[in-house]
């Protein structure tokens, strides 16, 4: 079942980022500017947050499996269709029907695996669930320059192809038919949830996508979307804490703490990747003039201690908890940081390159324990909630950190005109990231231990099993 659900995955978690190496490329194709271009990328990541919210209620209307091969379908209709755009202005209208379908799967995958895991080995399955979302901003940029480096732009599109289908036939044979029996009571739709929520994370991510070095976030661009988002969410979050029946999101799920510290976390941890991401290939291109391609193959040492995090993650997290592997996880990735805080035009690429890997298995194990606690304790019906919460506090993560890091590196290269003078830029955006981390490191110990039917030897569970035992007797 993860096997299906991961590849089907791929496609969607690397169109995330693969696009971030052919803006240029984009732009003298399409003869356009490269402020317009960009809103390939930002209009794909504005139609994945409109989505995100209606995936528990889709998904109590079809069941998950025949979500996810009509969502799959989707996104190989929008891949094509953006394969063959033939202007700027249809492969932006196309990216965004590749986002609404994506915005739908990728919390569909997790809420699938956990519910069927139903709360055993959850170390194990989130170190299998998560080995796309690691690879995608990691090995995407590589896809991509390794692709325009072969052919054009286009078959960073028709790459998508091959996962459609397959993961669209896996699913129909490997899932679960999970359709709700004839008869049984539907969930309505939270209409007033749905035009305050869909909307107002839209509109947030706008206006930080809108953010640059000369402003920062004082420009009227960038706080009319803020304020007119944060309105729209903090209207949603009140109507959905006096809401009799079951809102779009469940902000009541913060009354867990395993969610509401997880969410927490994934946010700074959101920070620390997406940020991050934004720096190194810019670091790499702009002080060291590597190409896209060598940008991105330097960038694979993370990649590879992200994959290596995996195992050793949730086998740990089973044993001792995700409280513990995440308090170590995230003091690495500050500590693994600090060394580009240091780079100069002339560092050893090898000592970069040591970092990265140190800093991959770091950051896979940081992203991998707070994901895996917030399902601790769990019903099966909030799981759908937690999946939402979990994945959308992520990704706003990610794009405050592009925002931060992005006005804090360009207010210290605007005058830069050498190398050095970049390199130092870059100290003080790379310093923000470790602060930024490290802030993390004393919120994991909000996060909760094992739950107690999972510790060895735990008299309590024996004890309830027995009475079990004895009352089927």
């Amino acid at each position: 079942m993860a096997i299906t659900l991961i590849v089907g995955a791929l496609g969607v978690v690397f169109d995330t980022t693969i696009i971030s190496v052919a803006l240029n490329d984009l732009s003298k194709d399409l003869d356009a500017p490269l402020s317009t271009i960009q809103w390939i990328s930002t209009g794909y990541m504005l139609a994945v947050f409109i989505t995100i919210p209606l995936a528990g209620w889709v998904q109590s209307r079809l069941g998950g499996r025949r979500l996810w091969v009509v969502a799959l379908g989707g996104f190989l209709v929008g891949s094509l269709l953006s394969a063959l755009a033939w202007n700027a202005t249809s492969l932006i209208a196309f990216r965004l029907v590749q986002g609404l379908a994506g915005g739908i799967m990728l919390p569909l995958m997790y809420t699938l695996l956990m519910q069927a895991a139903k709360g055993r080995n959850i170390g194990k399955v989130m170190a299998i669930i998560t080995v796309p979302t690691a690879l995608g901003p990691i090995l995407g940029p590589v896809l991509g320059g390794l692709t325009l480096s072969l052919a054009n732009w286009r078959w960073l599109f028709f790459i998508n192809i091959p996962f459609c289908l397959v993961g669209m036939w896996l699913a129909w044979r490997n899932l679960p038919d999970d359709r709700p029996t004839p008869g049984q009571p539907r969930v309505s739709l939270d209409t007033v949830g749905l035009l305050l929520l869909c909307p107002g994370s839209a509109v947030l991510l706008y206006g930080l996508s809108q953010v640059d070095g000369s402003t920062g976030f004082a420009s009227a661009q960038v706080l009319i979307p803020l304020l007119a988002g944060l309105a729209l969410v903090g209207g949603f979050t009140a109507w959905a804490l006096t809401r009799v029946t079951v809102p779009l999101v469940d902000v009541r799920m913060f009354r867990h703490r395993s969610v509401a510290s997880s969410s927490t976390l994934l946010f700074l941890g959101g920070i620390s990747l997406f940020g991050s991401m934004m720096l190194l290939p810019l670091y790499f291109q702009q002080v060291r003039g590597a190409t896209p391609l060598g940008a991105g193959l330097l960038l694979i040492p993370q990649g590879v201690g992200a994959l290596v995090a995996r195992g050793l993650a949730g086998k740990y997290m089973d044993r001792v908890g995700p409280r513990a592997v995440a308090l170590v996880a995230f003091a690495f990735v500050a500590v693994s940081t600090v060394p580009f805080a240091f780079v100069t035009a002339d560092t050893s690429e090898i000592l970069l390159m040591a970092a990265l890997l140190v800093r991959g298995i770091a950051l896979g194990a940081a992203m991998i324990a707070p994901m895996g606690a917030a399902f601790l304790g769990l019903e099966h019906e909030e799981i759908p909630d937690a999946s939402m919460i979990t994945r959308v506090t992520q990704q706003f993560g990610g794009a405050v950190g592009v925002a931060v890091l992005l006005v804090v590196l360009q207010r210290n290269i605007s005058d830069a005109h050498t190398p050095d003078a970049l390199a130092s830029g870059f100290d003080h955006a790379f310093w923000w990231s470790v602060a930024l981390t490290a802030a993390a490191v004393p919120l994991c110990l909000l996060l909760p231990s094992l739950p107690e039917s999972t510790v060895p030897g735990d008299t309590r569970t024996q004890h309830s099993s027995k009475n079990m035992g004895s009352t089927t007797k």
